[in-house]
Formats: C-alpha cells, sequence, structure tokens
C-alpha cells in the first residue's frame, strides 16, 4: 500500500495504538532550552523519577540569555539568571549534554541541532517550543511540546500523540531572482491563512522545494506553526545527506552507509494520497511584508493594506475585526502603501531567519552602505558556529561598519522574554516569524520581511524592496 513521508516516519516510531486515532510514539531526541527546560527536568526530579536515557537529550541556552558583548549570566530579564542556573544544574545532574554560554556550539534550539546532526533525517524529536517544527526540513518528525510533555518524555522516551491529518503543498517552478524561502512562507501564509494547516502535517514537495538550500528548507519549515500545522516535513535527499555527513552526532563509518540506506526510503510513494492538497506557483511569489499582527496579514513589498472587503487571493475567510484592529495597532490605513513606510529600527535574528546565508544576504547588501540615520539596527546570528563563520569571512565588520549592532547568539529581541525590547509604538522591520502585539516590546510595531529586505529598510530608513539596492 502506498504510504506517505508522515506515515512512514509514524509507523516507524509507533510503539501501540491506545485507541481511535491516539498512539504512543517513541522519542528518540529531546531538546531543552533554559526557559522551560529546567522546569520539566527539576519537576522530574520533584517526582523521584530519573532521565530514561540522558544521551538523548541535549539542552542550550538561548531564551532568556543576554546577547550583549561580554555577557554572563547575569540577565536584563530579572528572574533570568535563575532561569539559566537552574537549568544548567539540573542538566548537569541529569547527565544530558549542555551547550551552556561560552561553549562555541551554544546557540538558539532550532539552529544548533541542525549544525550538529542532532536532528537526523527519520528520527523523533521534541522540544518545548512551538517552532520545533523547523527541523521537519531534514525529513525528521519533529514538533513543539509544553513543559509536562517535556517531562513525561524525558522519564520514558514515549509520548502520547493524536495522529494529525495529512496536507502536501506542492511548489511548482523556480522562485523568481531576489525572492527568498522567507517570501515563499509569508506568501503560502498569506494564501492559506494562520488556521490553514490546523491538524494537519504538512509535506512540502515540488521543484521549487527541491531547489531549496537546507537552510531556506530550514526556514519554510520553520513557519509551518504560523499555518497551525502540527509540524512540517521535506523528504531527505543528497542535500540533506551532504548536510548531515560530518556533523558530531551524525552516524559515521558503517553506521552512516546503514543510515544512508534507511534515510533513502524516506519519500512519500507516488500513489499515496493526503486529506488535502494544496499547489503554489512559484513564478507568482515576490518580496513580502506583513502588515499587520499576524504571519497572514501580508502582502507583496509593492502591495498596500487591504480594506476590509478586498479580494486577497486568500483562501482564509475574511475577519474584519482582527483587521481594523490590526491597523490600529499598526497605526495604518486601508489603501497605505508598505514601501517606503519609516522604520525606527531593524532587526536580523531568531530561529527562521539566523544562519550563515541569511547572514550573507543581508551583508551583500550593506556593504559599502549605512544605516539610515535614527536607525537602531541589530544583527544576532543563531548560534555561536554561525557567529564563528561569519567572523572568518568578515561578515561582521560589513555589519559593523554599516551601522548594525553584532550580538552573541541567542533568541534576542524575537521577544523581549530576555527583558530587552524595542521602544513603544517604534516601527521595526524585523526577520523574525511572529508580530503579534507586543511581540518585540510595549505597543512596538513589527513587520515581517527576509534578511535582504531587512538589510535593505535599515539603509534607506524606509520598508524597501532589496531589489532597488541591488540594481
Amino acid at each position: 500500500m502506498a504510504s506517505t513521508l508522515f506515515s512512514k516516519l509514524w509507523d516507524i516510531h509507533e510503539i501501540c495504538n491506545l485507541g481511535g486515532s491516539v498512539s504512543l510514539i517513541q522519542i528518540d531526541r529531546i531538546l531543552l532550552h533554559e526557559r522551560t527546560g529546567g522546569v520539566a527536568l527539576m519537576a522530574l526530579e520533584e517526582a523521584g523519577r530519573k532521565v530514561r536515557d540522558p544521551s538523548r537529550v541535549f539542552v542550550t541556552m538561548d531564551h532568556v540569555v543576554d546577547t550583549l558583548p561580554g555577557r554572563t549570566d547575569k540577565t536584563i530579564m530579572p528572574t533570568g539568571t535563575d532561569f539559566i542556573v537552574a537549568t544548567r544544574d539540573a542538566a548537569r545532574r541529569a547527565g544530558a549534554r549542555l551547550f551552556d554560554i561560552g561553549n562555541a556550539r551554544q546557540g538558539i534550539v532550532h539552529v544548533m541541532s541542525p549544525e550538529n546532526g542532532i536532528v537526523l533525517p527519520g528520527v523523533t524529536l521534541v522540544c518545548p517550543d512551538s517552532h520545533t517544527c523547523t527541523q521537519g526540513a531534514f525529513g525528521a518528525l519533529a514538533w513543539g511540546i509544553g513543559s509536562s510533555e517535556a517531562e513525561h518524555a524525558l522519564a520514558t522516551n514515549t509520548l502520547r500523540v493524536a495522529r494529525p491529518k495529512q496536507m502536501r503543498i506542492t511548489v511548482n517552478g523556480r522562485l523568481p531572482e531576489g525572492v527568498t524561502a522567507k517570501d515563499l512562507a509569508l506568501h503560502v501564509i498569506a494564501r492559506l491563512g494562520s488556521g490553514g494547516a490546523q491538524g494537519h502535517v504538512i509535506e512540502y514537495a515540488g521543484e521549487a522545494i527541491a531547489a531549496l538550500t537546507m537552510e531556506e528548507r530550514m526556514t519554510l519549515c520553520n513557519m509551518a506553526t504560523e499555518l497551525a500545522a502540527f509540524t512540517a516535513v521535506i523528504a531527505p535527499d543528497a542535500k540533506t545527506l551532504a548536510w548531515m555527513d560530518g556533523r558530531p552526532y551524525a552516524p559515521a563509518g558503517a553506521d552512516w552507509d546503514k543510515a544512508v540506506a534507511d534515510w533513502e526510503a524516506l519519500a512519500t510513494d507516488p500513489d499515496a494520497t493526503f486529506d488535502l492538497e494544496h499547489e503554489f506557483d512559484a513564478a507568482d511569489v515576490s518580496p513580502m511584508v506583513s502588515w499587520g499582527t499576524a504571519p497572514q496579514q501580508s502582502v507583496t513589498l509593492n502591495g498596500h493594506v487591504p480594506a476590509d472587503d478586498e479580494d486577497r487571493g486568500s483562501l482564509a475567510p475574511s475577519n474584519p475585526e482582527a483587521d481594523g484592529r490590526a491597523r490600529d495597532y499598526m497605526d495604518l490605513r486601508a489603501g497605505d502603501p508598505l514601501s517606503g513606510l519609516p522604520v525606527d529600527a531593524a532587526f536580523i535574528g531568531s530561529c527562521t531567519n539566523a544562519r550563515l546565508s541569511d547572514l550573507r544576504a543581508a551583508a551583500a547588501l550593506l556593504k559599502g552602505r549605512k544605516v539610515a540615520e535614527g536607525v537602531k539596527a541589530i544583527c544576532v546570528p543563531g548560534s555561536g558556529q554561525v557567529k564563528a563563520a561569519a567572523e572568518a569571512e568578515g561578515l561582521h565588520h560589513t555589519f559593523l561598519d554599516a551601522g548594525f549592532e553584532w550580538r552573541e547568539p541567542g533568541c534576542s529581541m524575537c521577544f523581549f522574554a530576555g527583558g530587552e525590547s524595542f521602544g513603544e509604538r517604534e516601527r521595526v522591520i524585523s526577520t523574525t516569524n511572529r508580530n503579534f502585539e507586543n511581540r518585540q516590546g510595549p505597543k512596538t510595531r513589527t513587520h515581517i520581511a527576509s534578511p535582504a529586505t531587512v538589510a535593505a529598510s535599515a539603509v534607506t530608513g524606509r520598508i524597501t524592496d532589496p531589489r532597488e539596492l541591488e540594481a
């Protein structure tokens, strides 16, 4: 019987069916960060239980750590130090692998995991973070969980999971020059809506997906949670294998050869069916930017803020009340153009767009240019390895010479749980994945875009199509 990639991953890991659509699933990898990981580890201790297999558990510091140069355990967030210290101590007692402050491989969990080969094709991987779907780019079944589920996974290497429905999103053709995976993600979300994949696992397929680099695939899968998907997956291919080869926690030698043979079987069979299918033409995708307070409220850079009754080409039902609230919060009106809108700050970072290729794309536009007067510009590499590689190429000089701050790795101002934020009512152009009210600071107005768009907008001081500077 023909089977999808997701079905194969599910069947490999299903221990038993618990009735109906619910099964007990084996968990291969558990990722933790200091904002919630310490909570799960300490709750396990207090219950008198131990981590079943510490070799499967990986802990990093990313969410509440400061990213300022010369950082220590002391944080801007009043209770941040407590989170860091508690998580570090609990991880050491549990025997988990710890990527602490100062460790060259520390970084945002969904950046450092693929870098180190923690995620692998065919594994199940969970983390108390909604953007764990990022790692489905490698043909893994990776999804976000809560702290109590993390505790259960730590104690048993299993989780009770309701089997999601399946959706395939096929992107035909090739993305135009100057159009990025971030633009594609926003294009899909704007068309399908923030709830467009609720209850489904997405498989991305098609010529345009095959053409993406692994880092671009991670960006695309990262934003599946903005579609309310359970997770997203992309079948492993030669690019996946090339990425994985030689990573610290990837198989080696004879184990590598055996793993590759297994991974090559992880593909959807030609006659397999899905509960829902969507097709997109890559040629229709343009550089995108969000105008509202949800990723689905996005338009092309040459577009405008839509009116309530305007046909947006979206399959999602309109919500005039939500749109009106978003326009009010963002201080915009229907018909306002996005291009040319002045910005107060620019942020390049997050698990969506803080990898080496993202920094290269931004630096290419910044080289020989300066950030506009009055614009606060910050770049936060996604991991210590990204930072070191960027510095080896001299990219940090490009950012610093242009007027950007160059930071230590972490989530930083993707959200201001770390205690640092942008100013009240400031308008920010950002490479992050979410832009709800107060996400980057009290009453801060965030426009989501690609690294190239953020860099171009930082230089001009207004939302700008990067192709204008490339010409």
